[in-house]
């Protein structure tokens, strides 16, 4: 398989290879459903990766909730349905002061609030002998009351008996529901009945004592409204026959009737001397204005006949000079005309000028009248104010008195009468099944509650782990695009954490595994191999004039796997045909010799260090490739940051830009070791190797900030380690978009190798 088959990383829009028989397109993916199903995905990842975590909370909530519903001593409920109707009383009388005409919200709201009152309660306790109720077990006398009752045992009594009451209203009717709890069935029923029998007695007998109270209240008022009714009668009298007002209606009404039209016709005038006004001082100030205002004047006329005369002047002044007779002539019709104009204007503005004067006279007489008319009528109503205030006032008290009168009577007659807005539908019965513990139902809601706190843990865990999980994270985060995305290679010898950890990978293991660091050379077919030769791709791709000859590979922290990468993507530079030259530039722990099993002496180390030049090194060739060689790092010097940055280590990068077509440097990581730092100055690109799920979100941060400070160019990242069985795969999908038949192909033969179907 070439490996520049791959459609690169950020390079386009991806074209579907053909189908098996290369007819035509073998199928094409929707990218939006691939990121809708990469995002359910991710959230059954999730899941997946903490299913213990669930698992175990959902057991011993379950468990807990078991053992508890298990120990409780069954509940049973009692309950009695009660029908509270308006109130409407068969007489129209005193009994309209406390109802209402419906059964509103409000009405039976405070029908339920009366239900759950501490005096019912408490009647109700003692009446059933029920004085530290609930169940305590201890009895009232044999009279069913509970004498001397300390207030503290009271108040508990009370508090005890409406925790297990219950009252209710269902929507949308006057029916309400009245329950009490209990561990003895017959109790529960004996409560609510007689909680009910004595709100029913409490309904009525507030409505006797109001009645009776309101009776004795009215005879009372009854004679002082008959006083006052007498004397407000003959202070009306008297204050008509003083001011001779017996007949007021109509001399009130033409009075005011007059200042309203007086009113009217001022304002009229006030607002024509004001437009009067204004256009005298307009044409006052400007006289040429005077034919614009008046256009019913000769003045109009007389300025366009000047205009025209001025013109034909002009045109003859032009042709026959100003000694022709016909200018001569047209000259003194124009001094005519304007001698005209000048009177006219004149007269038009006495004309404004009389118009105005007259206004003014007008509006002072008009004013005059309304204020005197404003007198007259403030006279007749001071008379009306006293004169209305004693008839009010009377008619009040009359109104009063009869009023409360036709109330004593009905009242006096419906005060008797028993009378009751409540009605028992349904009586509390003696339940038979209790209503908790519902063992079943609990147990339902406890795993399913469990499996709902497990699955909000697992989503908390996950969002306070601050490693990065896909490549949208290190976009977003650092801007830089995504390269490649490796997979996690589940058929090697290595596990996770610590894959692609190049000090780990030294080989095979016995069922036919292999060293990640030669998976291109060993399993050129798998899904690993493939992501290096899209490395591979986006690297020659990532700058617009040329290829970077220079490459530097490196991670933020150790053990992100950044030595496989490297010689991982120098193996498909050379694959490709070009001269590569391998660098371990790691030289406090190098590892490139050590993975592809050659020798790791006269290497990198001797030549800074001045104890060998360049050409006197024999450069290790790897095995199948002929156009791949490595420089080791050679023996570990006390000072290896000094060397690298040292002239001599600038120098030779020089020199072996001219002899190779590539030169890949695999360094040491970026954050523990300044080592990369320097080196990132030197080279064309720096490529950033990411962990899944263990480089930091933090670290991955710092240590771009530092190589672009250091004055490196980073290409992009790659994203590392990848289980595309979980979170992983998401990602992995998104990038690549799909898969050719042929690599599936490939994949399967992968998975057979590793023992999976």
């Amino acid at each position: 398989m070439n490996g520049d088959e791959l459609v690169p990383l950020n390079s386009g829009p991806v074209t579907p290879p053909p189908n098996r028989n290369g007819s035509g397109p073998h199928s094409y993916i929707d990218l939006e459903q691939v990121d809708a199903f990469g995002q359910l995905r991710a959230t059954w990842d999730i899941l997946l990766k903490h299913q213990w975590l669930i698992l175990v909370t959902a057991f011993v909530l379950t468990l807990l909730v078991t053992v508890y519903s298990y120990k409780m001593k069954p509940v049973y409920r009692a309950t009695a349905r009660v029908d509270v109707e308006a109130e409407e009383p068969l007489l129209q009388s005193l009994n309209d002061l406390f109802r209402t005409e419906q059964a509103d919200d409000s009405f039976l709201a405070s029908q339920i609030s009366i239900l759950q009152s501490d005096n019912l309660a408490w009647e109700t306790i003692q009446q059933l002998g029920l004085a530290r109720l609930p169940n305590s077990g201890q009895t009232s006398p044999a009279d069913g009351r509970v004498l001397g009752t300390p207030p503290a045992m009271k108040n508990a009594a009370v508090a005890a008996f409406k925790a297990r009451l219950k009252v209710e209203r269902p929507k949308d009717t006057r029916m309400a529901l009245v329950s009490f709890e209990s561990t003895d069935p017959r109790e529960a029923a004996a409560v609510v009945n007689g909680l009910v029998t004595n709100y029913i007695e409490h309904n009525f007998k507030s409505k006797y004592d109001a009645t009776r109270q309101a009776t004795g209240w009215m005879e009372q008022r009854l004679d002082e409204l008959k006083l006052k009714v007498e004397k407000s009668e003959e202070a009306m009298v008297t204050y008509e026959r003083q001011n001779n007002i017996a007949n007021i209606g109509d001399k009130q009404t033409a009075e005011e009737a007059r200042f309203e039209d007086m009113s009217k016709e001022l304002s009229q005038a006030q607002s024509d001397r004001i437009s009067k006004e204004s256009l005298y001082k307009m044409v006052v100030s400007n006289e040429a204005q005077v034919g614009f205002i008046q256009t019913n004047s000769l003045l109009p006329g007389l300025e366009a006949k000047e205009l025209d005369l001025k013109e034909q002047y002009s045109e003859a002044l032009a042709h026959y000079g100003p000694t022709y007779p016909k200018v001569l002539s047209l000259q003194d019709q124009i001094k005519d005309l304007q001698a005209l104009v000048v009177r006219e204007r004149k007269r038009v503005v006495d004309n404004l000028h009389n118009d105005y004067l007259a206004a003014v006279e007008r509006e002072k007489f008009l004013a005059t009248a309304v204020a005197q008319q404003k007198v007259q009528v403030d006279r007749v109503n001071q008379l009306l104010i006293q004169h209305n205030l004693l008839k009010r006032e009377f008619e009040s008290n009359q109104q009063l008195y009869d009023n409360l009168l036709q109330h004593l009577k009905d009242g006096n007659v419906s005060a008797g009468l028993r009378a009751t807005n409540i009605r028992i539908i349904d009586e509390a019965t003696i339940p038979s099944f209790p209503v908790r513990p519902n063992r079943p139902r609990n147990i339902e809601f406890a795993l399913a509650a469990g499996l709902i706190l497990g699955i909000a843990l697992a989503f908390t865990r996950e969002a306070l782990d601050n490693s990065i999980k896909n490549a949208q994270e290190i976009e977003k985060l650092t801007s830089l695009p995504t390269l490649s995305i490796v997979p996690l290679s589940h058929s090697s010898v290595l596990r996770r954490p610590g894959l692609f950890h190049s000090k780990a990978a030294n080989g095979a293991n016995g069922d036919g595994g292999y060293a990640v660091e030669l998976a291109v050379l060993k399993k050129p077919g798998a899904a690993i191999s493939e992501a290096f030769r899209t490395l591979r791709t986006s690297v020659l791709l990532s700058t617009a004039e040329r290829p970077p000859k220079v490459l530097l590979i490196t991670s933020a922290q150790p053990s992100e796997g950044k030595t496989a990468t490297t010689l991982n993507l120098a193996v498909t530079l050379a694959q490709k045909g070009s001269r590569v030259l391998l660098i371990d530039s790691d030289l406090r722990r190098p590892g490139l010799a050590k993975a592809l099993k050659l020798r790791n002496q006269n290497g990198l180390a001797e030549i800074l260090t001045g104890a060998c030049e360049f050409d006197e090194t024999l450069l290790e060739k790897v095995e199948g490739l002929d156009r791949l060689s490595l420089l080791p790092a050679g023996p570990y010097p006390p000072n290896p940051a000094e060397l690298l940055c040292s002239t001599k280590m600038e120098n030779l990068i020089k020199h072996l830009r001219d002899q190779y077509d590539h030169l890949v440097l695999d360094s040491p990581p970026v954050l523990p070791i300044t080592d990369a730092t320097i080196l990132s100055s030197l080279v064309d690109g720096v490529i950033m190797v990411v962990e899944c799920e263990a480089t930091t979100r933090a670290a991955l941060s710092r240590a771009c900030r530092v190589i672009e400070h250091s004055g490196g160019k980073i290409l992009g990242t790659v994203l590392n380690k990848v289980d595309v069985r979980r979170d992983g795969y998401y990602g992995y999908r998104y990038y690549h978009g799909y898969y050719s038949y042929k690599y599936k192909a490939y994949y399967r033969e992968e998975d057979r190798s590793s023992g999976r179907s």
